[in-house]
């Protein structure tokens, strides 16, 4: 069992308005999704987003962890039924070295798939499993 007591960190709270700023002035977007995006059935609302975003200029492109959903591949067929481009979806691998160029990542019903424990904590349940070092944008 793990002491989450030991856990210290910072993180960034913002609300809705302060969201919609940071994306608006953003060049450079990711978005992870997990699998509160099925849940929630919000592939529309986000392919919504990136229109938005895209005709704008920005760069916009979705980190897909191997396991994010419940079946592998789900996530990819959520988006691609929204109309998200394929070309903007990447796989954990491709992506994972582009979040310090990023500025500003948008995870949406992810948890376990970019929990720094994974890599930070030896004795973390999820530890050495990959994933998205969203962190790090």
């Amino acid at each position: 069992e793990t002491d989450m007591s030991i856990y210290e960190g910072v993180h960034t709270e913002i609300n809705v308005d302060q969201c919609v700023d940071a994306l608006t002035e953003a060049e450079s977007v990711i978005i992870v999704p997990g699998y509160g995006v099925a849940v929630a059935k919000a592939q529309y609302a986000i392919a919504d987003i990136v229109a938005k975003l895209t005709k704008r200029g920005a760069k916009v492109r979705f980190g897909i962890h191997p396991v994010a959903g419940r079946m592998p591949g789900q996530l990819n067929v959520l988006l691609a039924e929204a109309g998200v481009p394929y070309d903007v979806v990447e796989e954990m691998e491709e992506i994972n070295d582009d979040f310090t160029e990023t500025d500003v990542v948008l995870v949406i019903g992810a948890n376990d798939t970019i929990n720094s424990a994974a890599i930070d904590d030896p004795n973390s349940i999820i530890a050495g499993m990959p994933v998205l070092e969203v962190w790090n944008a």
